[in-house]
């Protein structure tokens, strides 16, 4: 069984279940592993779970099967003890115990447990494909779920449908001195700044990526790129590709439809930007703080964020 290491620092990456693929299609052993008496179930509806316990510390509330309603079923994985775990999507939640309270991934990815992440992380990502693919790319004809919910198959012409994964860019842009580069979308209020970012596009590489990216919003011209860590993004179907950009000199220029702003800072200048309130930090749940804080060389003030 292979368990994966959580990435530190990314809270989207901390994935700890080994996903069992090779039981996909033994439908013997999923049966069995439903029955279990130790399994444990996740259940969705629309995006949103049930949580308890500390608000500042949640954990999943995660069912026996046989108090899980019915509805798609999801293997998720198997735990280093050999507990199985499902997730089951249904239209609503059952109304929560006095204890008990609903959420989404974006608002509770950064306060749970590896476990418990990966979990929410893997149901999210499986739940919105199969909601918005129900039917066939090719033919239009109805699909129906297969491999313990990890592919859509046409009954109609037999095409197999797996779920979508858009790569993504994610670059901190860095100058001869060591200063980044943080940006202010168009669409966002005053003060708030990050990295800059865009999706693959046919035929690019990703370091073809991280140089378009760049050039289109901000002007700025790549020398090299250095790949540093990934991270899935379920919003709602995109993988964070990290980087540090080199740029060939400090000239900038925003296009001024997506980007509005663009400012280069040395460490000691963010760290005033930030203690002064002038520039407001991407919160921990993006790579893109992660990214930020790896070149300043330790966290930054958790409070100043948005």
């Amino acid at each position: 069984m292979i368990h994966p290491k959580p990435v530190a620092g990314q809270a989207l990456a901390r994935a700890t279940l080994d996903r069992a693929a090779e039981h996909r299609l033994d439908q013997a052993w999923l049966d069995q592993a439903w029955r279990a008496p130790d399994t444990r179930v996740l259940v969705l509806a629309q995006g949103r779970t049930q949580w308890t316990g500390d608000k500042g510390a949640p954990h999943l509330v995660l069912v026996e099967p046989a108090h899980a309603p019915e509805g798609e079923r999801y293997l998720l994985g198997v735990d280093a003890a050999g507990v199985s775990y499902f997730a089951v999507t249904v239209a609503e939640l059952a109304e929560p115990a006095a204890d008990v309270r609903e959420g989404t991934l974006r608002e509770l990815g950064t306060l749970l447990d590896d476990r418990d992440a990966g979990l929410l992380v893997h149901a999210t990502g499986l739940h919105h494909w199969h909601r918005t693919h129900r039917f066939c790319a090719r033919c239009g004809q109805s699909t129906e779920i297969g491999a313990a919910g990890h592919v859509r198959r046409c009954p109609a012409c037999g095409t197999e449908h797996y779920p979508r994964t858009d790569p993504a860019v994610i670059m901190l842009v860095l100058d001869r001195d060591d200063r980044c580069l943080l940006g202010r979308q168009a669409s966002w209020p005053d003060r708030r700044f990050s990295t800059f970012a865009g999706f693959v596009e046919p035929g690019e590489s990703l370091e073809q990526a991280v140089a378009r990216e760049l050039h289109e919003e901000v002007g700025v011209v790549t020398a090299s790129t250095e790949y540093h860590a990934s991270q899935p993004w379920p919003f709602p179907s995109s993988l964070m590709l990290g980087f540090f950009a080199y740029a060939e000199d400090d000239r900038v220029r925003v296009d001024g439809e997506e980007i509005s702003e663009a400012h280069w800072y040395s460490r000691a200048q963010l760290k005033e930007a930030i203690d002064t309130g002038e520039v407001l930090l991407p919160g921990t749940l993006s790579i893109a703080r992660y990214l930020i804080e790896k070149w300043y060389g330790e966290a930054l003030d958790e409070g100043n964020r948005w």
